[in-house]
């Protein structure tokens, strides 16, 4: 995924006690300003990613031409993006009308009261066909029966490779493969081609990057983070299996720089030849099959591996909110209800190409044949991804917050990221995975610890 450290720890304190902070928030004009209020004018915080900046040139031909509503756009990276966020909706000051929010922020969000159910305007507006959207996307982005966000585009994970590698070493590839079938694959291509490498696979610290992927592993090794009662497991048998096997896949038979190759790296490395197989998001594909693409075409795509459980891809979206303090709700709903449209994906289809239409959240985007036509080697294995997708089950036991690669919980971020570094030091040999995790344990038992005293004062 292209998830990379998000910092929204400073929510912790106000999703626990589920009040607004006081004070000034986000400052007006900081990292890029916003425009002149007016009735007829919205402001919208999003990131900085190419469908965004799509959108944003679109918009005035096509959106406000023909509803009169003016957008003013504030455009971030991400990390900056959810640092602005954190602020503006805490601190609810009613700055931005619309904003570009995950799966992870948005359950968090809503429970805080940050961000505004669309639930009633969804139901007045039949036309934006909500059973269209995935079923995975919408029970990510639904708190309590009510909608909070609506998907912008969306991914899973899944397993790339070299066919002409593996079809050269007589190789068939499973379309739902085990991690050890993986493994034993991964052995067999490690160096078919000079400096080649069986398998790439993320260790750059950080809970967005290494342990996105090595979550999903946990989870269908028969690991968790945290027992439904609130439990920490980073240590337990199912946790510890997971990351030995990926530690130990990884230094016998991944990239080189391991420890600090993230989601940009792998993909450098699988389009440049420097490994055979790659584990990680869907979106990747789009770049491994565009024009100029050196192994466009020479790819293969399945199922996310798996051990115990019969799906392990993870799930992520880029959505859109509204702030609960917004005093343009109306307006912003017809923005959201445009943005995410079947037919804004129409729009960009005719007008940019259709492999840069915002994708993985509308199922009639899969039976579009120009789509289709365009996205053929991975449309059919991102929607089976993303559809087998079980955002509130994704292990094996029930778990006390939704998430398939994180725990949908504030502390997250942070206990993540620094479990991560451990993890990381142990793919580069500086410590062993068992000591890795017996750090994390503390860390983890922290954490549950207070989930514990909260369950016990209610």
């Amino acid at each position: 995924m292209t998830v990379r450290r998000r910092r929204i720890a400073v929510l912790a304190a106000g999703a626990v006690a589920m009040t607004t902070v006081t004070g000034c928030g986000a400052a007006a004009g900081w990292g890029g300003g916003v425009g002149g209020g007016g009735g007829n004018t919205i402001n919208v915080l999003m990131v900085n990613n190419p469908q965004m900046v799509d959108l944003q040139k679109l918009t005035d031909k096509y959106f406000t031409a023909k509803t009169g509503i003016k957008v003013n756009y504030t455009v971030l990276p991400e990390d900056d993006l959810r640092d602005k966020a954190s602020q503006e909706f805490s601190a609810q000051a009613g700055q931005y009308d619309v904003a570009s929010l995950s799966n992870f922020e948005i359950p968090i969000y809503a429970k805080t009261g940050w961000v505004a159910p669309l639930s009633g305007y969804i139901a007045k507006d039949p036309g934006f066909d909500q059973q269209d959207i995935l079923k995975p996307m919408r029970q990510a982005l639904t708190v309590n029966g009510k909608v909070y966000a609506e998907p912008f585009y969306g991914e899973s994970s899944f397993l790339m490779y070299r066919k002409d590698i593996l079809k050269a070493k007589g190789i068939t590839m499973p379309k739902h493969p085990t991690w050890q079938q993986v493994a034993d694959i991964a052995k067999k291509v490690n160096g078919a081609k000079p400096g080649m490498a069986g398998i790439c696979l993320r260790g750059q610290p950080g809970w967005g990057q290494v342990m996105a992927p090595l979550t999903t592993v946990v989870n269908t090794f028969g690991g968790t983070w945290f027992t439904k009662d609130w439990q920490a497991q980073v240590d337990g048998k199912g946790f510890t299996d997971a990351t030995q096997f990926y530690v130990d896949l990884v230094r016998k038979y991944g990239e080189k720089g391991a420890a600090q190759a993230g989601f940009t790296e792998c993909l450098n490395d699988l389009t440049q030849g420097s490994v055979a197989m790659w584990y990680d998001a869907t979106s990747a594909a789009g770049s491994l099959e565009a024009t100029g693409s050196p192994v466009k075409g020479k790819i293969g795509y399945v199922a996310a591996p798996v051990v115990k459980t019969k799906n392990s891809g993870w799930l992520y979206t880029w959505a859109w909110a509204i702030e609960q303090a917004s005093t343009k709700k109306d307006a912003a709903w017809k923005f959201i209800s445009w943005a995410s449209s079947k037919q804004y994906e129409q729009l960009v289809g005719q007008k940019l190409g259709w492999t840069q239409v915002p994708s993985g959240y509308r199922k009639s985007l899969y039976s579009n044949p120009k789509y289709v036509a365009q996205a053929k080697a991975f449309a059919e294995p991102t929607l089976n991804a993303i559809s087998s997708v079980d955002p509130n089950n994704p292990g094996v036991q029930a778990r006390p917050a939704p998430g398939v690669q994180f725990v949908d919980i504030p502390e997250f971020t942070n206990l993540g990221t620094e479990v991560s570094q451990d993890i990381s030091s142990a793919i580069a040999g500086k410590m062993s995975v068992k000591s890795a995790l017996s750090s994390g344990q503390q860390r983890a038992d922290d954490v549950a610890k207070q989930y514990r005293k909260r369950a016990g004062e209610d």
